[in-house]
């Protein structure tokens, strides 16, 4: 069954479960923070409560966000597997710090830490699919392991619920920190290996299929990604998207609790089912991207449903209408990130992927300032998220005509890709 695919045990499967794993850490924060106790326990009270809330994930993207640009460094030089059992080893004993914090300021030296830890999983998930998958195949194994970035939250919800009422949130800290070292770590060490080439159980058929190259890429000119315009139109929308994939993310289970008036029960199973709508978009999307070969135009439909659903949020009177409208527009910015991180790999070579991996993933940096400032904004107008939800929106809007810049070229390529030597479109 496997005999040809075995990249897809090797690389797809630990990968997956490398993001299932590491999105409940560093997501599952959303729901820990609606525990009153730890609340309470860390001194998140008073009327700077929602500031303080808002200041773990900013200081922890700020982390995560400059760790990018030099885990792609590294990771072009020591390669994806060595840095990802290295960065897997960072974060899960900051799990156990988490879990042991007193006071607010410990917790926020987890955070930061953690960040650092967790730079690296953009850039080490682009240099492995770059040196492992078939150009044809980018758009599916990307969201083969994407679909770990959100299966893995919507999962992590109901499990730190679980775990949160059963026993209390610092038990939390410690089942994630079970769960990299005795799932995650191992399968790096036993199963992935920086290239195709170097691993003893890989048939030499799906070696030369790996490395199998259309007639028109091999035509392309080489350029290094930083000359091309569209990877900094790309990276512009990565910022918006940051700014919106983290501002509701990280705020919705409270907005459902307070602004909604949700029980626990039930925000979990909103907060589920929005990460799995996301899940849903990465996966049409990537096969769409395949498809079609637009992954451009498909990014701008994105941004236009995000801030019709932000929109229709606003206005629904139906506290569950408004609840899955925000799961929505959360998810259509799933897909958003699944196509930027196709665009990484298309203006890179395997050689500066984890470069081109970290400048993007330094787009999460504004991630944080939208977490921080949706908290000051809830602070100052009263509890209301309705400012808040109106910024994302403006943030929609701008990613949307950042990437109609892209279309014409996109449009050219694939009638370009379609045209035979002879000139007659098929």
């Amino acid at each position: 069954m496997l005999k040809g695919n075995k990249r897809w045990l090797y690389i797809a499967v630990p990968i997956f479960f490398f993001w299932f794993f590491g999105q409940i850490d560093k997501l599952g924060i959303s729901i820990i923070q609606t525990d009153p106790d730890f609340l309470n326990d860390l001194g998140m009270n008073g009327p700077d409560k929602n500031a303080k809330i808002g200041f773990i994930t900013f200081i922890f993207t700020i982390a995560y966000a400059v760790s990018n640009l030099f885990w792609g460094v590294i990771i072009d030089k020591l390669g994806a597997r060595k840095t990802a059992i290295m960065g897997l080893f960072i974060w899960t004993l900051t799990m156990v710090f988490a879990g042991l914090a007193t006071t607010y300021e410990m917790f926020i030296a987890s955070r930061i830490v953690l960040g650092l830890g967790e730079g690296m999983m953009i850039p080490v998930c682009g240099k492995f699919i770059s040196s492992w998958f078939n150009e044809r195949e980018l758009g599916r194994a990307q969201s083969s392991w994407l679909a770990g970035n959100y299966l893995g939250p919507a999962s992590g919800a109901v499990i730190l619920t679980l775990v949160i009422a059963s026993f209390h949130w610092q038990a939390a800290f410690f089942t994630l920190a079970a769960f990299n070292l005795l799932i995650v770590i191992p399968m790096f060490v036993f199963l992935t290996r920086d290239t195709p080439e170097e691993h003893p159980r890989l048939e030499k058929s799906e070696l030369s299929y790996i490395r199998q190259k259309s007639g028109n890429e091999a035509a392309k000119p080489k350029q290094s990604f930083v000359q091309d315009y569209r990877y900094w139109i790309v990276w512009f929308g990565m910022l918006m998207s940051s700014f919106l994939f983290f501002g509701i993310s990280i705020w919705l289970p409270t907005y459902l609790v307070e602004a909604k008036s949700f029980s626990r029960e039930a925000m979990t199973g909103i907060t589920s089912l929005s990460w799995l709508f996301a899940l849903g978009f990465v996966l049409i999307n990537g096969f769409l991207a395949d498809k079609t070969k637009r992954p451009s135009l498909l990014a701008t439909i994105l941004f236009s449903m995000t801030a019709i659903f932000l929109t229709a949020a606003i206005f629904a009177s139906n506290p569950v209408i408004a609840g899955v409208c925000m799961g929505l527009a959360m998810g259509t910015q799933g897909g958003v990130f699944h196509l930027s991180n196709l665009f990484i790999v298309k203006f890179s070579t395997p050689e500066t992927a984890g470069r081109a991996a970290g400048l993007m993933g330094f787009t999460n940096i504004l991630g944080g300032f939208s977490s921080y400032i949706m908290g000051w904004m809830r602070d100052a107008s009263g509890g209301d998220f309705g400012p808040s939800i109106v910024m994302l929106i403006v943030s929609a809007s701008l990613g949307f005509i950042a990437y109609l810049f892209t279309l014409r070229k996109e449009a050219e390529e694939v009638r370009a890709e379609n045209t035979p030597p002879n000139g007659v479109v098929i």
